[in-house]
């Protein structure tokens, strides 16, 4: 068999694992993953620099030895719920596809953006847009605010002459 062939053959059996918890370890991947078939490969990916250095990144890649066993792990786990998140599994080489514009995260921003063409889209969008702002005008007038009250430059000189005085 040649080398391309044979590359071929390992992509089509790897899967990549996303939106995985950060609570989820290497193990547990292999855990989940184990009754689909025979793991040869697993990579989890942990964050190498900065202040998350050493927690998972939120993703991996299992490898089994056929494509079949890679296939049926990808239709039993895609989609499940895994500490409250569903797990997203695609073929490796598929993954290069979905970014280039195909994925469903792009087609869910496309309908939000009012891609889909409908009138009736746009309008509960602008609906759900008004409605947001007039909350927030609400809060703001009741003075329900998360921000911290700001500081008038007379409070700050007030303050000063109290301490002063208090020494």
């Amino acid at each position: 068999m040649d080398p391309k062939g044979l590359d071929s053959d390992k992509s089509a059996s790897r899967l990549y694992v996303g939106n995985l918890d950060f609570r989820i370890s290497e193990s547990d991947v292999i855990k989940m993953f184990s009754p689909y078939g025979k793991i040869i490969a697993e990579d989890f990916l942990l964050h190498t620099r900065g202040p998350k250095r050493g927690e998972p990144r939120g993703y991996a890649f299992v490898q089994y030895t056929t494509k079949e066993e890679a296939q049926l792990a990808k239709e039993k786990m895609n989609g499940k719920l895994v500490c409250g998140r569903p797990v997203v599994v695609h073929l490796a080489s598929e993954k290069c596809f979905l970014d280039s514009g195909n994925s469903q995260r792009a087609l869910k921003d496309k309908k939000l953006a009012g891609g889909s063409g409908s009138k009736s889209a746009q309008t509960d969008r602008a609906a759900k847009i008004s409605a947001i702002k007039n909350k927030l005008k609400s809060l703001e007038n009741d003075g329900c605010s998360t921000k911290r009250p700001r500081l008038n430059p007379d409070d700050l000189k007030s303050t000063g002459e109290q301490s002063d005085k208090k020494l």
